[in-house]
């Protein structure tokens, strides 16, 4: 997808066999690289949540910090950051799910929304979906409204949006 007539994709450099054999990485560092191309994505990846009330921008660590915070700066928002057990030092919540041979947990400050807030939910990569489901439950169970969820890029073949139900999907690149 064009940002500001600037084609993404190509600031997308894929990875063979990285972090292991089988596995095809895809790297955001050229698009983070370009100042153009950065803007156009955080530009595109707002459009349409302008006028959406959005009060909180809600992103799990790493990369999605990256999008997220870029994000709610340009919709006067809030961030929040999701982040993995053990990381944020006040009262939080968490959320355990399952991976594909083990469990991972997340977890937020307890205080980070406002009860029935509405937050947009940023990430660089939609895969198989579990970790953003997660986030999606871990901001509801604190108070939260999602009202969508906003991805850079989409594997549409690992069908990681069949575990995010009902929730407003906004994709840059498939």
């Amino acid at each position: 997808m064009a940002g500001k007539g600037i084609d993404l994709e190509r600031y997308i450099r894929s990875i063979p066999d990285w972090p292991k054999e089988g596995i095809l990485f895809r790297d955001i560092t050229p698009l983070l690289a370009d100042p153009e191309a950065f803007a156009a994505a955080i530009g595109a990846l707002c459009a349409g949540f302008a006028d959406a009330g959005v009060e909180y921008v809600a992103a799990v660590e790493a990369r999605g910090f990256i999008f997220g915070s870029a994000v709610a700066e340009k919709l006067g928002a809030g961030f929040v950051p999701i982040r993995k057990k053990g990381k944020l030092p006040f009262k939080t919540e968490s959320v355990t799910y399952d991976l594909e041979y083990d469990t991972d947990t997340l977890e937020v400050h307890s205080d980070a929304v406002r009860r029935g807030a509405k937050v947009l939910m940023v990430d660089d990569l939609l895969a198989t979906g579990g970790t953003m489901a997660a986030a999606c439950k871990l901001v509801e169970k604190i108070g939260g409204r999602v009202v969508g969820i906003a991805f850079l890029i989409e594997l549409c073949e690992l069908a990681g949006r069949d575990k995010l139900g009902e929730y407003r999907i906004k994709v840059l690149i498939s």
